[in-house]
């Protein structure tokens, strides 16, 4: 099956990295709503004797995903799995034909990464302490991490091979000199990030405007806008290099 449009046209994919925002923003203000909670992070503390000594967070993304892998989720390139050995799937989704030219998308994966720095952010997302609300806690995180990690996948596969196909000497000649910092700054454009930046928090704050605080917390729309701009982004540049270091060699 094929798209009825160009799926590598930038201001598209820009488009759909700038709807991918919002869904970010919904889940990170409904984790925030919830204390950190570092019990529900401790190994051995996921109450689940068949699961070993993992933690209640790694128990459930773990679960999370064993179950969209069935489904099929796990097939399309931008949907990279945060759990290995996760079974076959039982369902293969209609799916566009592929244009993307490596043979394993897993390679782009930034997981590791964004997991690590999403937990880091917590400490500033959330109420300090711990409120009990373990199970709703890391279900959150798991909504989360499967929206931030579809946007950086997203971003990584669909940015590169647009950028390359508006000049393909340019890239192919930078990553055959191995200019790996130069691929990164015909990559960046900064003037972009910036308005990126600035529209997530004018976004954030539309959000919290209209918020009944009796029931919800309010929160600091620098903490998202720093994650975004030090992880997010940046996670997404890390996985167009990846890509096209791949892309260029054959692989």
């Amino acid at each position: 099956m094929m798209y009825p449009f160009d799926v590598f046209d930038l201001n598209r994919v820009a488009a759909v990295l700038e709807s991918l925002e919002e869904s970010i923003i919904f889940r990170l203000l409904d984790r925030a709503q919830f204390a950190e909670n570092r019990p529900a992070y401790l190994l051995g503390g996921g109450g689940f004797p068949s699961r070993g000594d993992k933690s209640l967070f790694q128990i459930r993304l773990a679960m999370q995903e064993q179950m969209d892998s069935v489904f099929g989720r796990f097939l399309v390139p931008e949907e990279r799995p945060f759990t290995d050995d996760l079974p076959i799937p039982e369902r293969t989704p209609p799916k566009a034909e592929s244009a993307f030219k490596i043979g394993d998308f897993n390679v782009i994966n930034q997981n590791f990464d964004l997991l690590q720095s999403y937990r880091l952010m917590l400490v500033d997302l959330c109420p300090s302490g711990d409120d009990g609300h373990y199970g709703s806690s890391v279900e959150q995180d798991v909504f989360c991490l499967q929206a931030i990690a579809r946007r950086v996948h997203f971003g990584a596969l669909y940015i590169s091979e647009s950028k390359f196909r508006a000049d393909p000497s340019r890239y192919q000649k930078l990553v055959e000199d191995k200019d790996y910092e130069g691929v990164l700054g015909a990559l960046t454009r900064q003037d972009v990030e910036a308005r990126i930046l600035e529209r997530l928090k004018n976004k954030i704050d539309s959000v919290q405007s209209q918020v009944n605080t009796k029931i919800r917390r309010l929160v600091d729309p620098i903490v998202l806008v720093d994650f975004y701009r030090d992880h997010i982004i940046n996670l997404t540049k890390k996985g167009e290099l990846s890509y096209l270091i791949l892309r260029c060699e054959g692989r």
